[in-house]
């Protein structure tokens, strides 16, 4: 639900503009109102107060709400967005579900997560973002309608894309519940994974996780069947190890908590750091990116305080 803007002036923008929106009651299904302004002027009485406009996705039609808080705006701005693309694209969007790549094995595989429909939603909606959401966002109709033909010769080779990655997530998180089960790791171990599982592969993983931490997806499933492996040969060095992760995973889960879940962009790198570091203490062989430690997470936090 729309929040009532705060009476206040951001500093980072300049002068706001009144400008042609939609009325908040109206609902679109093209882009038929006029440029859209990253804020706005609203009369209220005697005092003029400062809101971000979005537009939101009201499932056959968008509508307009406006927010005092530019970050909540833009979150909700770009769903709307989305779904302005997907009305224009209706036939195409039919004609891409019922041809997804090793849809069958897939949709088998998201079994224990959901259904089959809330799978195709979220590549199709992924596939959508990364054919007409890239930066910068359109601002008027005639940018939204460029990005929509620009986008629409690959929206098709994107959704496979899509598709076979979540394909191989599936598959290899299938792989690393298997292992969890027959391998009978020690009891820290396998709780440890069984929780570290479910925060890879959620339901709604492909809403959920970055485009480039996802890529990373199978590996990260991967490092999990190695170190299940590894355990039993060596229980202590594991336990070792698993101590050492600890400290930086509740000191980083205690702060996503403290902040209801907003992570920033340091947040965010820091987050798939710590993925990094399972994979370089577990299963080193799979290799990492880039250079990752205990020492180099210390100095991450010490830049965030």
């Amino acid at each position: 639900a729309d929040r009532p803007p705060a009476d206040r002036a951001p500093d980072r923008l300049a002068a706001p503009a009144q400008l042609d929106l939609p009325d908040a009651s109206t609902r679109h299904t093209r882009w038929t109102f006029g440029p859209w302004p990253e804020m706005m002027e609203i009369r209220q009485g005697r005092q003029t107060l400062i809101g971000y406009p979005a537009l939101l996705d009201a499932g056959d039609a968008v509508t307009l709400a406006v927010y005092d808080e530019p970050e909540l705006a833009a979150r909700h701005h770009r769903l709307g967005l989305r779904r302005l693309f997907a009305l224009q694209l209706r036939d195409t969007l039919k004609a891409l579900e019922k041809n997804l790549p090793d849809w069958q094995k897939m949709a088998v595989l998201y079994m224990p997560l959901g259904t089959q429909e809330e799978l195709r939603t979220q590549i199709v909606e992924l596939a959508i973002e990364r054919a007409f959401l890239q930066p910068p966002l359109p601002h008027d109709g005639e940018s939204f309608e460029r990005r929509l033909q620009e986008g629409r010769g690959r929206l098709v080779l994107i959704a496979h894309e899509v598709a076979r990655l979540a394909a191989q997530v599936l598959t290899e998180w299938a792989a690393a519940q298997r292992k969890l089960r027959d391998g009978k790791p020690p009891p820290v171990t396998a709780a440890d994974e069984q929780q570290h599982l479910q925060r890879l592969v959620s339901k709604r993983f492909l809403h959920d996780t970055p485009w480039e931490a996802l890529t990373h997806l199978p590996r990260y499933l991967k490092a999990v069947q190695l170190r299940v492996d590894k355990c039993r040969a060596d229980p202590a060095r594991d336990a070792a190890r698993l101590a050492d992760l600890r400290l930086h995973e509740q000191r980083f889960w205690r702060l996503v908590a403290e902040r209801k879940g907003q992570l920033d962009e340091r947040l965010q790198e820091l987050r798939w750091m710590l993925e990094e570091l399972r994979v370089s203490l577990f299963a080193q062989e799979l290799r990492t990116p880039y250079p990752v430690s205990l020492k180099r997470l210390d100095k991450v936090w010490a830049q965030i305080g």
